[in-house]
Order: C-alpha cells, then structure tokens, then sequence
C-alpha cells in the first residue's frame, strides 16, 4: 500500500479522527499533545500526509484507545 488514497488506509484514518471527535478532542487539542503544529494532524485527517505505526501508537495513546481499533475491519476479521 503506496498511497494516501488506498481504501484501507482511508478507512484507518477515517476511524483515528472518528475516535478524536467521539471524545471530543479537538485537532488543536490533539496536535497539542503529540507536540506538533494543529496542520499536521489537519493533513494526516485529510490523507494529505500519511503518517507510520510510531506516529499512530502515539495518536492512539493519546486518544486512550487500542491501536487494533483503528485498523480496517478487512484485517481484523476473522476469515
């Protein structure tokens, strides 16, 4: 998976600002907590900039939820 625009990895990111806004946290708020600019975590939400596994455990920790709950249904299934 190369691109920003690949269904899963949307998918994924669709669920990581799903989660901030569920227990609303705002982009300001969460860019404050990961110590970057509010425009990082803006491109990330958009797919203008993807992000890795590192950068991801620490959204996650920072939302308080597991990393496997933002993963795309297609690789938590059981088949």
């Amino acid at each position: 998976m190369k691109s920003a625009n690949d269904p899963m990895y949307i998918e994924f990111i669709a669920r990581l600002r799903a989660y901030r806004k569920d227990k609303n946290i705002t982009q300001s708020d969460l860019a404050l907590a990961l110590n970057r600019p509010q425009s990082y975590v803006s491109k990330v939400e958009t797919c203008e900039r993807r992000i890795d596994v590192i950068e991801t455990a620490l959204w996650c920790s920072v939302l308080g939820i597991e990393i496997v709950s933002v993963l795309p249904r297609s690789l938590t299934q059981s088949k």
